[in-house]
């Protein structure tokens, strides 16, 4: 009996130390300086363009990429000194490319990635800000207009009652990264070749070196990349155009008008 109480004396004097330690973590990462939020702001819309795509527009995860809130690199990362070999480095023999930014965009990338994780932790005084902060008007002209999202869409077709479907916040993401989730429409491709033939079928593979598709009856074909002619129509294509060209405002503003489609 006594031999039990010490091992359960022990388990509970572990767990507290356990706890001890967790909670002097928060408390140290909570009271580092709040980062500036001009740094955050620049940071963020580095982060969605370099890197929301794999790790999510909200650092929490997306098509591949890991949740980078609760990553011990950004735990322990004050000025960058961590996140800034990786970002340049990347991860060699994983899906993390290297990025060559300047120190100071790499930063703001740090900046916005220690605000998600005060965020994170410090949960009584986490605000989630409002997202719908733009002019429907001006993102129903961009609809229509410079976006050119019409020639694809519409709202009393496919988009009908979209705001009765997603969050704000998913409703962000959907058309921001349209190709993340099960919902993924395949690449499509026409390869041509060199008798004449031409093959049409969903890409499976593709690199600077071999192509490979699924035809029409489901069968499996790959071909050397130099010795034929492939044409791919990829359905998100659009999409990844826009993330190149789109302003703060145009997305709060097309975000504004997608809320409205009820």
């Amino acid at each position: 009996m006594f031999s039990i109480l010490q091992r359960r004396a022990g388990v509970t004097s572990a767990a507290l130390v356990f706890w001890a330690v967790l909670v002097q973590a928060q408390i140290q990462l909570i009271s580092r300086p709040v980062p500036p939020a001009d740094a955050v702001e620049r940071g963020q819309k580095l982060f969605v363009a370099n890197c929301g795509f794999c790790h999510g527009s909200t650092a929490r995860g997306g098509e591949g990429g890991p949740d980078l809130v609760r990553s011990v690199v950004v735990l322990d990362d004050d000025n960058a000194e961590h996140i800034g070999p990786v970002i340049r480095q990347g991860r060699p023999g994983t899906a993390m490319p290297s990025f060559d930014l300047p120190q100071a965009q790499i930063n703001d990338i740090a900046a916005f990635l220690r605000s998600r994780t005060q965020a994170a932790i410090n949960r009584r005084t986490y605000e989630l800000k409002e997202l719908n902060t733009g002019d429907a008007k001006a993102g129903e002209a961009y609809f229509n207009g410079a976006g050119k999202c019409n020639t694809c869409h519409s709202p009393s077709g496919d988009l009908a009652g979209v705001a009765r479907r997603y969050q704000a916040q998913e409703l962000l993401e959907k058309f921001l990264y349209p190709a993340r989730g099960r919902e993924r429409k395949p690449v499509q491709a026409t390869v041509k070749l060199a008798s004449g033939e031409t093959i049409a079928g969903e890409v499976d593979y593709l690199d600077d070196f071999i192509v490979s598709i699924h035809d029409a009856e489901g069968g499996y074909r790959s071909w050397p990349r130099e010795s034929v002619q492939a044409v791919l129509k990829d359905p998100y294509a659009a999409h990844q155009d826009l993330l190149r060209k789109y302003t703060d405002a145009d997305i709060h503003n097309l975000l504004a008008y997608l809320a409205n489609l009820q």
